[in-house]
């Protein structure tokens, strides 16, 4: 898989030489939306970052950039499916007196209630343009519960209407959690040096995504600075090279996830479908 970004960052060309047109909402005007959910591209992903410090090494739209990308490869292979414009504002804990991440410079935070609301007025409205599948990704951890409370809630209330559903796509996030921290601990990388918040595998998967999200020169002061500069983990040892690792488990993972659940809504026989390459 070539992760390339342009110039004009991540959203503007996810990667090159790939088929066109482009798979973001953002992209594309209404006629040719229509258009396209008409000829059957009747999946949407609703992909979530969130604004927050990463240490003095990562920037803080990092969520933003790699949910983006990740999604634009996921809606390629997944095939029918467009991408909508990236949610950054998300809960981050307590703004006052602050808490975890609030307690640094630009992390941005949002009530929960806010945040729900937010995604469910996406979904509503990607229902009544014609979206059958609405599917929340999320990169960020604090929010996982708040995005499968808002799919609970919308299909609950749409139960006697099956021409749309919500899915909080857990795979995206847990393969981080648990395959890509795996694939690293046989490559012999330490559970405190992949760490869980800007350690090692968090700024690999920047990396992979796009090297102008990570500040290489600050990567020995963010081990040194730890805790409490934000870091969790020593991502001195990151790379594009093990950041590709785990992008392509994301993507594996959650198109694997997505057909299955477009089997299961149509009836249809458990058996996987093979992946798009």
């Amino acid at each position: 898989m070539a992760l390339v970004h342009s110039g004009l960052g991540v959203g503007a060309a996810w990667a090159s030489g790939t088929a066109s047109p482009s798979v973001y909402l953002e992209d594309m005007t209404w006629t040719e939306l229509r258009d396209r959910i008409a000829a059957g591209s009747t999946t949407v992903l609703v992909p979530i970052g969130g604004t927050e410090q990463s240490g003095p090494h990562m920037v803080l739209g990092k969520h933003n950039a790699r949910v983006r990308f990740l999604a634009g490869q996921i809606a390629q292979r997944a095939g029918g499916t467009v991408v909508a414009p990236v949610l950054a504002y998300v809960p981050e804990g307590a703004i006052h007196p602050p808490q975890a991440h609030m307690r640094f410079a630009g992390t941005i935070s949002i009530p929960d209630a806010a945040f729900e609301a937010v995604l469910e007025g996406a979904a509503r409205s990607f229902k009544q343009h014609g979206f059958r599948h609405v599917v929340f990704l999320g990169d960020h951890g604090g929010y996982q519960q708040l995005e499968a409370r808002v799919a609970q809630r919308l299909n609950h209330e749409w139960a006697s209407d099956p021409s749309c559903r919500v899915y909080a796509l857990a795979e995206y996030y847990q393969v981080t959690q648990s395959l890509y921290v795996a694939e690293l601990l046989k490559r012999g990388f330490t559970r405190a040096e992949i760490g869980t918040h800007a350690g090692l595998a968090d700024t690999s998967l920047s990396l992979a995504v796009d090297p102008a999200l990570v500040r290489a020169g600050e990567l020995n002061r963010a081990a040194q600075a730890g805790k409490r500069g934000g870091v969790y983990g020593d991502p001195r040892r990151a790379s594009a090279e093990l950041g590709r690792i785990g992008v392509s488990q994301i993507v594996d993972s959650s198109v694997a996830a997505l057909h299955a659940l477009m089997q299961e809504q149509a009836g249809s026989s458990p058996a996987p479908t093979p992946l798009k390459k």
